[in-house]
């Protein structure tokens, strides 16, 4: 440990994942941020009581664990389970259970975490090195294939597990196993090594993030030159080109995200944190460019990201067919890791807005309700019914119609396992005098001021079933301070109460400015109707059709829902009569006068395997 690395007890960032140098606003951790209740606490609570071990389990049975057993043995060889990235999985539960134990301090999840280290620890190479698919008897050499080897993306899933360590348990073996780990990077591949770079985005991100948490900034500066690397032809050229890895234009020269989604926006979250942390405005500036052109033309109403399965990528713009879409799951994380860190730069809500449509849209509908299955795509029109899933069987296909327990390439489980166990990191920040709620859900919240004073608050709410938001002061400084709540973008026409006065509000942020008194109330109602949404006309693929929404939840029709005589392709609405509310989705009425169920699309295929559509055809 250098001069500029110090652990002492649980890191001073309280269990946030994302901590900027500098930024319009300050994440709150797990500290300072408890659901109590709610929709996402049930995701949670799932998540914590099922979804771990099923991840763990199936990693043992595949022997994507014991890999790291033969490396630390010496019994490596050729034949080896697993593709090359299969230890990304590892990390990234490891993170979720770490995670998971700086939010509730469960002892299932810190032994997770501990006997999950030790043999990830004892697979490490002298100098610092770590793989089980490469550098070993029988194996290919290290590095001799930056473009699907995937040695650099692995490790920086293991930085992003020992950050979380870091920020909720403090000094812990992972933390120097992650350490040696990224030292071996800068040497390998710092201005007098190799010129590479990895083929998956992601080391990017998890050095600066490291970086951050041991103040060392040797780690952030190895990550900018990752990224000014970037953009050069540096990698082989392949079939689907080198946008597929990024590495065909400059990040600071791109204009829109592009290639395979989820590369390129683990690139672009590493971007921001670099671009933050060495004041490059410039570079903050191409990143916020490239989120405004791929939201407004590359993005589907889900928030979901990634048109087309060949590549799992972007399309070109308004390429947003919905029985193709891909919308992988991974991506949806990926694009609320992006949008957080620009969020945090910039105060911008329109980044929260996102990141709500994409929670309730893409991160929800991955799993199913006992936390065992999961969608790898989420395409937005299922035509047909598929078969029923098996549970003991590992899916070799990405796209589906049933959520599958397991993948031959199963990156989404954990994805979804380590975002929910640290979402509501995501739910408030704070300023020099201002908390602003972002993401509701019954919750108590408690941040300190740069003055010392301290502001806490219980919310209360059944979002996104209800609209009304009570928030209840329970302690707060003499002096005045700003209380914001987010006020989405669908939602004209909402009203704040706060002392005695009713306010309309509009899209943005409701703001309440002055003292508050510990014991009154704070309301603000969100219109949660259902409302029709059109598409973009230049969006070929669903023009002439319409979408329901009902707060910020995507509403969809599903075979099951339907008469036995009619199918889906029978359907045409009549957009003249709105629709009304039914349970938590809504009823939608039919061109020839009948009504149909729509429910909320995070549901579907729950009942089931059915057919399924979002964008409806209107008379």
């Amino acid at each position: 440990m250098t001069a500029e690395e110090t652990v002492t007890g649980v890191d001073a960032a309280g269990g946030r994942p994302v901590v900027p140098a500098r930024g319009a606003q300050r994440p709150l951790g797990l500290a300072e941020v408890g659901v109590t209740g709610g929709f996402w606490a049930e995701l949670q609570a799932t998540n914590a009581g099922a979804t771990l071990e099923h991840c763990e389990s199936w990693m043992e049975r595949l022997g994507w664990l014991a890999n790291f057993d033969r490396v630390a043995s010496g019994t490596t060889g050729p034949e080896r389970p697993g593709w090359s990235f299969s230890d990304s999985e590892v990390y990234k539960l490891v993170e979720a259970a770490a995670w998971e134990y700086g939010r509730t301090g469960a002892p299932s999840a810190d032994a997770m975490v501990r006997r999950l280290t030790a043999r990830i620890a004892a697979a490490q190479d002298a100098d610092g090195y770590l793989s089980t698919c490469y550098g070993h008897g029988g194996q290919d050499a290290r590095y001799s294939d930056l473009e699907t080897g995937h040695e650099l993306y692995n490790t920086g899933h293991l930085l992003q597990a020992a950050v979380a360590r870091l920020r909720t348990t403090g000094a812990d073996p992972l933390v120097d196993v992650a350490r040696r780990a990224a030292d071996h990077v800068c040497a390998e591949f710092g201005p007098d090594g190799r010129q590479g770079v990895c083929g998956h985005p992601e080391i990017e991100v998890g050095l600066a993030e490291f970086g951050r948490a041991l103040g060392a900034g040797r780690y952030v500066e190895q990550a900018r030159l990752f990224l000014d690397r970037r953009g050069r032809g540096i990698l082989r050229d392949i079939p689907l080109g080198r946008a597929y890895f990024q590495d065909d234009v400059p990040v600071r020269e791109a204009t829109v995200f592009r290639g395979h989604a989820v590369r390129a926006l683990y690139l672009s979250a590493g971007a921001v944190d670099v671009a933050v942390d060495l004041g490059d405005d410039d570079l903050l500036g191409a990143v916020a460019r490239q989120w405004d052109h791929t939201v407004e033309r590359r993005t589907y109403l889900t928030g979901g990201m990634g048109s087309r399965h060949q590549d799992e990528g972007f399309g070109e713009d308004w390429e947003l067919p919905a029985d193709r879409a891909y919308c992988e799951t991974c991506a949806g994380v990926a694009s609320v890791m992006v949008s957080w860190r620009l969020y945090l730069a910039t105060g911008d809500v329109r980044y929260a807005d996102l990141m709500e449509r994409t929670f309730y849209n893409v991160v929800a509908t991955s799993p199913r309700s006992d936390g065992r299955a999961f969608f790898y795509a989420n395409p937005l029109h299922q035509r047909t019914a598929a078969g029923v899933g098996d549970d003991d069987t590992v899916s070799p296909r990405a796209e589906g119609g049933t959520r599958a327990a397991w993948f031959d390439v199963s990156c989404c489980p954990t994805n979804v396992a380590r975002t929910l166990a640290s979402w509501q990191a995501y739910a408030a920040s704070s300023g020099p005098r201002e908390l602003t709620l972002l993401q509701y859900a019954p919750a108590r919240i408690a941040t300190g001021f740069d003055d010392g004073g301290v502001l806490a608050i219980e919310v209360d709410t059944a979002y996104p079933a209800d609209g009304t938001v009570t928030v209840r002061v329970a302690d707060a400084p003499a002096h005045a301070v700003m209380l914001r709540l987010r006020v989405p973008p669908w939602a004209g026409g909402a009203v704040l109460s706060e002392g005695g006065r009713t306010t309309v509000v509009a899209p943005g942020f409701a703001v309440v400015d002055r003292p508050l008194v510990p014991g009154e109330q704070i309301r603000l109602v969100l219109p949660v109707a259902p409302r029709l949404t059109w598409p973009d006309r230049r969006v070929d693929a669903v023009r002439g059709c319409v979408a329901v929404e009902r707060g910020p939840l995507v509403l969809c029709a599903e075979s099951v829902d339907l008469p036995a005589a009619v199918t889906l392709d029978d359907l045409l609405v009549d957009p003249s009569a709105p629709p009304v509310p039914h349970d938590d989705g809504a009823m939608l009425r039919t061109a020839g006068g009948d009504d149909i169920v729509l429910i909320p699309y995070h549901r579907w295929a729950e009942r089931g395997p059915s057919a399924m559509r979002i964008w409806l055809p209107s008379r």
